[in-house]
């Protein structure tokens, strides 16, 4: 989120406390307590996207050359000549 669009908090206080003394309705200032921390949560999660983002993505397991990941898949042991007996 840039810088211009988080809310000071100081600045937030007081636009709250004057909405109480304006005596605004309780659902006006609710909305906006609830715009300032969603606001607020939007920053953390855009702060800890690209962490998580790498750490989910960027697996170090087997590449193929074109960037694409091969699943890992077990050895199959035919046992159809054992089972069989012969």
């Amino acid at each position: 989120m840039p810088d211009e669009m988080k809310p000071n908090m100081d600045n937030v206080q007081g636009e709250l406390m004057d909405m109480i003394i304006a005596d605004k309705s309780p659902s006006q200032i609710s909305d906006r307590i609830k715009d300032m921390l969603f606001a607020k949560t939007a920053d953390k999660v855009d702060g800890h996207r690209s962490n998580v983002a790498s750490q989910t993505f960027d697996s170090p397991d087997s590449e193929t050359d074109d960037g694409q990941i091969e699943p890992e898949v077990e050895a199959v042991t035919d046992t159809s000549m054992s089972v069989a007996g012969e």
